[in-house]
């Protein structure tokens, strides 16, 4: 058929409806987007609810079908066989082990930090943000996450005084994955989220250093300064093509709290989405639990306690107990002293048993002497040992960044 009656064939069979009623089995034609200069491989059919998802993500309002080309039942086993397959790969293949999946992770985290740090870089001098390459990189941060997510939340324990900006947003986005993934959010949804935790502080390049880095507290004018680098980020982001309105939401929400004492806008309880909420738990810990040049980070459990008792006022209760249920009371990463005086990192949590993990050791604090190295799973009798606090490397004069290298990343 020639291409010009082909068309006029589409034009007279084509239907024009809101993306909210589109449905799997629906043969999409074209799409209609809120924003400009969004570019989507529309035309075929819709296969999965993910692809619907990425749709909305993607700022489309209204998408143009062919109704005579629905195929609603070939649709459905598609989704079945999908759905087979997908069971059948996690059934059949073993989790990486944590050593395995930590050298993809070092690499990928090292490479995240290198991206970040031109972002920032890029918006001082005005440029548009490279989209397509932060999405790259955080979809890689979820691939790594369900191959086993023990090896990026450990890296996001290991902290750079110099670096917090890069670091902070970087962990913020792998830990705000891993929340996503014990909320069982679906995919699609997950990698948008995880894109807006990635750049959720970009607007702080905008910010003073002697405000953003200030040791003591702000004076009432200098906290106004600090407050402005949400609507900072909101600005380049607006100027940044194929910004799905999720990432807006992360931005725009990661300060508001339940109470209305948030900012920028005060938004109370009901205005702030589940994203914002989740966000808002997410940066606060990695903010409280961070090594800064001028203020050691504190112990996970402490963080923890601060949201729990300033819930429900400025945090949604329901999901602090759920992110605490989610990294576990000692994440991944931890550094702790056993009862035995060895001292090592946490390195798998113990769902049955969260307060007996696992617990690579390397050290020995009553000899003061490094120790073979040796996984422990304080839940089995044998090794009759328990976890008697969460410790500082500094506080026994260790490397811990060598000891991380030598115990995950180039084998043991």
């Amino acid at each position: 058929m020639p291409a010009t009656n082909q068309l006029n064939t589409e034009l007279e069979t084509s239907k024009k409806i809101p993306v909210n009623d589109l449905s799997t089995g629906m043969y999409v034609l074209s799409v209609v987007t809120k924003k400009k200069g969004v570019s989507i491989k529309s035309e075929g059919y819709i296969l999965k609810q993910a692809n619907i998802t990425q749709l909305k993500n993607s700022n489309v309002t209204h998408v143009v079908i062919d109704p005579s080309r629905t195929k609603k039942k070939e649709i459905k086993k598609a989704e079945q066989s999908s759905e087979s397959k997908v069971e059948e790969k996690k059934d059949t293949g073993p989790t990486p082990s944590l050593d395995n999946e930590m050298k993809k992770a070092s690499k990928l985290y090292n490479n995240a930090k290198t991206l970040q740090k031109k972002i920032l870089h890029d918006i001082t001098k005005g440029k548009v943000i490279d989209t397509e390459a932060v999405q790259e990189s955080t979809n890689a941060i979820v691939d790594s996450i369900f191959r086993n997510q023990d090896a990026l939340s450990c890296m996001s324990r290991l902290r750079i005084k110099d670096d917090y900006l890069v670091e902070h947003s970087l962990n913020v986005s792998i830990l705000m994955t891993i929340f996503c993934k014990h909320l069982n959010i679906d995919r699609a949804t997950m990698e948008v989220l995880a894109l807006g935790a990635f750049l959720h502080d970009i607007g702080k390049v905008h910010i003073p250093d002697k405000v953003l880095n200030k040791p003591g507290r702000f004076t009432d004018a200098e906290y106004e300064v600090m407050k402005e680098h949400v609507n900072f980020g909101i600005k380049v982001l607006k100027e940044t093509p194929n910004i799905p309105e999720i990432v807006m939401k992360v931005v725009s929400e990661h300060h508001e709290r339940i109470d209305g004492k948030g900012y920028p806008n005060q938004l109370s309880s009901e205005k702030i989405s589940q994203y914002g909420r989740m966000i808002a738990i997410v940066d606060s810990y990695d903010a409280m639990t961070a090594e800064r040049v001028y203020k050691a980070g504190m112990h996970p459990i402490r963080a923890f306690k601060i949201l729990i008792s300033e819930s429900p006022t400025s945090y949604d209760a329901e999901l602090v107990e759920k992110f605490i249920q989610c990294l576990g009371i000692y994440p991944v990463g931890t550094l702790v002293q056993l009862a035995s005086g060895k001292i090592g990192l946490i390195s798998q949590l113990n769902k049955s048993k969260p307060l007996q993990p696992f617990v690579r050791v390397f050290y020995n604090a009553r000899m003061n002497q490094a120790i073979a190295m040796e996984e422990l799973d304080l839940s089995k009798p044998k090794y009759n040992d328990h976890i008697e606090e969460c410790i500082k490397p500094e506080e026994f004069n260790l490397n811990l960044m060598k000891f991380f290298k030598s115990a995950f990343v180039t084998g043991p």
